[in-house]
């Protein structure tokens, strides 16, 4: 019997990128994945720069450190939006002027945030920079379809998000120590230089993209009406609420349980962020013809951490092993699941890929949100195992995902035969 193609060469995405990769060499090509991952590295670096600086930021504004805080919210709004419609857009607007608009966002998000008067020059600024991140990522999977070969596309996608995971390790520590030296301000400008070698890079390296007005669905929550793809949207949906309900209250759940002072609490996130960045660089090998295979197993992993957690989170040691275990498998999912997109919507790259954002985004919130809710009331035990329990639900949606990919793929074949 003849299945759907779990790897990386779907038939499907290797004649689309085929029609689509436009005076493109090999060398070129990764140059520009390079540059990508650069601006991902600057872009996630200034969204969670404000984690480790909320207190100067505060102080120096005249807000409380809440009101500090919404600069993160107010990006994550404005990158849900913009997720939305970004695939309209990308239909009429030439892709490297796209690309090289968000990277100037960003640039005159961290100068104008740098140099913020007030709170409301501040949250535009911030504004910006969720407009940058919203179109950035929605536009990852299609833009990296485009330069390089179909079996390579994953690798692709590993090396943009390596950026993700670097400035996940680096982003709050060089933050603290950039403020402690020149100060907040000078810390977010920090990114600028950063942000604009990207840009300089992307002009010298992306090559100029066709605008096709092909057919498509267009409209992104159209393509739910596909089983296959309401199935995945819903498992990165689960899996990211189940991921997040416990990863926000990591630092508590350390601090009460664990028993760990800041210093040690700092370098066991550090080395969850460092396991992410090793993880982020393996998961392509493990997804050649396995791609199902490997998102179910990610979030059953998890899930026996999370419960690990709650029984044997009063030892450091076995603690930040569980943690450098948990930081392996979850940074490096986001990785395929970008994969799946390529190979599920080589036709809709652009509008899928702004669902997978927006729906990430909500998951994240709904997750904090929730685990927030069963913290106060029951504790951490109940935080941990309903994020288990989420996550266990996120591998059979994962599994039910990869049964109807091979459904349809299997229909595909009888009506070519």
């Amino acid at each position: 019997m003849q299945r759907f193609p779990a790897g990386n060469t779907h038939p499907l995405l290797s004649a689309q990128v085929e029609s689509m990769t436009f005076g493109c060499t090999e060398k070129t090509g990764w140059s520009a994945v390079l540059a990508m991952s650069l601006a991902a590295f600057a872009l996630v670096a200034s969204e969670f720069m404000p984690v480790s600086l909320l207190t100067p930021i505060a102080a120096d504004l005249h807000i409380t450190e809440g009101q500090a805080g919404q600069g993160i919210s107010v990006s994550g709004a404005f990158a849900l939006v913009t997720s939305l419609v970004i695939a309209a857009i990308a239909a009429r607007v030439e892709r490297k002027k796209l690309l090289l608009c968000l990277t100037l966002l960003m640039m005159v998000s961290g100068t104008l945030v740098a140099l913020a008067p007030g709170y409301s020059w501040f949250m535009f600024g911030r504004a910006l920079l969720g407009i940058a991140i919203g179109g950035f990522w929605s536009l990852s999977a299609a833009t990296a379809m485009r330069l390089v070969r179909p079996d390579q596309v994953s690798r692709a996608l590993a090396m943009v998000n390596g950026g993700n995971a670097l400035a996940t390790v680096i982003a709050a520590p060089a933050g603290s120590f950039l403020g402690s030296l020149i100060g907040w301000r000078g810390a977010f400008f920090c990114v600028v230089p950063v942000a604009t070698l990207a840009a300089v890079w992307l002009l010298i390296s992306l090559p100029s993209f066709k605008v096709e007005r092909r057919a498509a669905s267009g409209n992104a929550l159209r393509l739910m009406k596909q089983t296959p793809v309401a199935l995945g949207m819903a498992a990165v949906s689960v899996f990211f609420m189940g991921q997040f309900m416990l990863f926000t209250y990591l630092r508590p759940f350390l601090e009460v349980v664990t028993g760990v002072s800041v210093a040690t609490l700092s370098f066991m996130l550090l080395g969850l962020g460092v396991a992410g960045f090793i993880g982020t660089c393996m998961i392509e090998r493990f997804m050649g013809n396995a791609l199902y295979r490997t998102l179910t197993l990610i979030p059953l992993g998890m899930a026996v951490i999370a419960l690990a957690l709650v029984n044997f989170g009063s030892s450091p040691l076995l603690t930040a092993a569980l943690l450098g275990a948990w930081g392996l498998v979850a940074t490096a999912a986001p990785v395929g699941w970008w994969t799946w997109l390529a190979q599920t919507l080589p036709d809709d790259a652009e509008a899928g890929g702004g669902l997978l954002v927006a729906i990430v985004q909500l998951a994240i919130a709904g997750g904090a949100i929730i685990g927030g809710l069963a913290f106060d009331l029951r504790g951490y035990q109940a935080t941990f195992a309903l994020s288990a329990v989420v996550l266990v639900a996120a591998a059979v949606l994962a599994w039910l995902a990869g049964r109807s990919a091979a459904q349809v793929g299997l229909a595909e074949a009888h009506a070519r035969a």
